[in-house]
């Protein structure tokens, strides 16, 4: 687990944890946490209520994979933006974990320090990825993921 920004961890899954108080936890994985969150093995049905994004007290399990194309939804941003604002203003520490800790999770923290708490440049995804990469070098953000940002950077809001 690594700090990031005063309350703000970034970690793998040897961090994932489902309640610890005062802590905010957002699981950005499908595989373990979304789907033993929601309860399904293979996948979900994109009608399914749960599809992108289930929040349980503390938690936000978020259905993200690390494709290599942009396969991201909106809903699944905003919510976490949401999520990750309202428990940071309420004082809770914020861990935010993928499997690994390089794309998935660092990319939402990145998003949260740019969006939310104007940390790094909100000015394009490149600008704020080289100032984000002083704060987290091991940052290796998946080609889907990365694509998607730069395509909707200014769309992505709370």
């Amino acid at each position: 687990m690594k700090l990031v920004h005063e309350r703000l961890y970034v970690g793998t899954d040897d961090e994932c944890m489902t309640y610890k108080e005062g802590w905010a936890i957002v699981h950005a994985c499908k595989s373990p946490c979304h789907q033993r969150a929601v309860g399904y093995r293979k996948s979900l049905p994109n009608t399914h209520p749960h599809y992108l994004v289930y929040k349980e007290g503390n938690n936000l399990y978020l259905n993200m994979i690390d494709a290599p194309g942009p396969l991201f939804m909106m809903p699944t941003f905003s919510e976490f933006l949401k999520f990750a604002k309202d428990n940071w203003d309420s004082g809770k520490i914020l861990l935010i974990h993928c499997n690994k800790g390089e794309s998935r999770a660092p990319s939402l923290a990145l998003l949260f320090l740019a969006k939310c708490l104007a940390k790094i440049s909100n000015d394009s995804y490149d600008i704020a990825k080289s100032e984000f990469m002083r704060l987290y070098p091991g940052y290796m953000p998946g080609a889907g993921l990365q694509t998607y940002l730069r395509l909707h950077w200014h769309e992505i809001k709370m």
